[in-house]
């Protein structure tokens, strides 16, 4: 009975030891203050091929390459180059102009993109950046347990997540935009100095208006 009731008693404390690390396992790991989950930001190449010419793009083939931008909804945070073997710059233009309408430029130099340009053609290449924050939401720290202090392997996962959703140009999360050189305070107080130089209400009086205006006896 002795040998029995021992038995039983490792068993238990074998279950016990098994169910305690198995608790620990579900630990956050991460000991700072820092967010494991960071945005990424990706990269991809959109081409479209026009006929062009010494003179620039025909009528029909600008046609082409402005529903194409209406198509790829150009916009804000898109960046446009040319690759041009004859590198016209009447074709350069005729594409910059068609660019300008939904305020993006020309950049120089284009990205290395697949398959050989025909000869007489340009190829417009649009590369636009997309920004997410992967493996989140994250709730893998199963255990109630936090011995060592460590933040939640989640953390980080709603701000950088909603920062990732909300960038107008997911590549200022790499390089912030460059200054211009321009005085910002002077632009931003535009709209005080016009609040301030505006004539105070009542100025010149109250407008004197008769009780029997409505008519009576």
């Amino acid at each position: 009975m002795p040998i029995a009731k021992n038995r039983k008693l490792a068993v238990a404390l074998t279950v016990s030891l098994g169910l305690a690390l198995g608790a620990c396992g579900g630990m956050p790991s991460n000991p700072s203050l820092n967010s494991v989950k960071q945005p990424v930001v990706e990269r991809t190449n959109y081409t479209f091929d026009v006929q062009s010419s010494g003179g620039g793009l025909s009528i029909p083939e600008q046609q082409r390459l402005a529903a194409w931008f209406e198509a790829m909804e150009l916009g804000y945070g898109d960046r446009l180059a040319i690759e041009d073997p004859m590198m016209s710059p009447a074709t350069r233009e005729s594409i910059a102009k068609l660019a300008a309408r939904h305020g993006i430029l020309v950049s120089e130099g284009a990205p290395v993109t697949a398959g050989y340009i025909q000869p007489g053609s340009a190829r417009v290449v649009l590369t636009r950046s997309t920004a997410t924050v992967p493996g989140c939401p994250d709730w893998s720290a199963t255990s109630d347990m936090n011995y060592g202090n460590g933040t939640s392997p989640g953390y980080g996962c709603a701000t950088n997540g909603n920062l990732a959703a909300m960038v107008a140009n997911p590549e200022d999360l790499i390089r912030g935009q460059d200054g211009t050189g321009q005085t910002v305070v002077s632009t931003g107080t535009k709209a005080i100095d016009s609040y301030r130089d505006q004539a105070p209400t009542g100025e010149k009086g109250l407008k004197q208006t008769s009780s029997n205006s409505g008519g009576g006896n």
